[in-house]
């Protein structure tokens, strides 16, 4: 799937809720955000394999992925901490900015307590080690959007 048919493909999914959870019988709208299309592929084969999570659309920037969270209201974006540009740390600030903001998870490769603590003083809903990312992320996604 390439980014420009992602981004276009759910403009009127309607996934937004004030609470953030989706309406009961929508799937979990995910935006993916990181500069690296190896790793963009790589996580919307894994989580097409979850039934009940969409991925609804891409971004390989700061800039593009605020324009994408307005255009198609993902319950929850993964994104990278360190892009060019505008970095996951800013672009969290800039996402909870936003009224009905989703949740955000920031992926990163980098480990170091100073990340982690520095990416919940921006507004961060959980951090999470791509080493660890598809180990980690079903039981992250329970706890940020448990069942009702």
């Amino acid at each position: 799937m390439t980014i420009e048919r992602a981004d276009t493909a759910a403009d009127a999914a309607g996934f937004s809720a004030p609470d953030r959870r989706p309406s009961p019988g929508k799937a979990l709208a995910v935006l993916l955000v990181d500069d690296s299309q190896v790793f963009l592929d790589a996580t919307n084969d894994a989580l097409s394999r979850f039934p009940g999570w969409q991925v609804v659309g891409f971004a390989r920037s700061g800039a593009k992925a605020l324009a994408r969270v307005r255009a198609l209201s993902p319950d929850v974006v993964l994104t990278d901490l360190f892009m060019p540009g505008m970095n996951g740390l800013e672009l969290t600030r800039q996402f909870k900015a936003l009224p009905g903001a989703p949740k955000v998870v920031l992926v990163t490769l980098h480990q170091g307590p100073h990340c982690r603590a520095r990416a919940f003083d921006a507004g961060a809903d959980e951090y999470l080690p791509k080493q660890r990312f598809m180990e980690e992320l079903p039981a992250l996604m329970q706890k940020l959007f448990p069942p009702t």
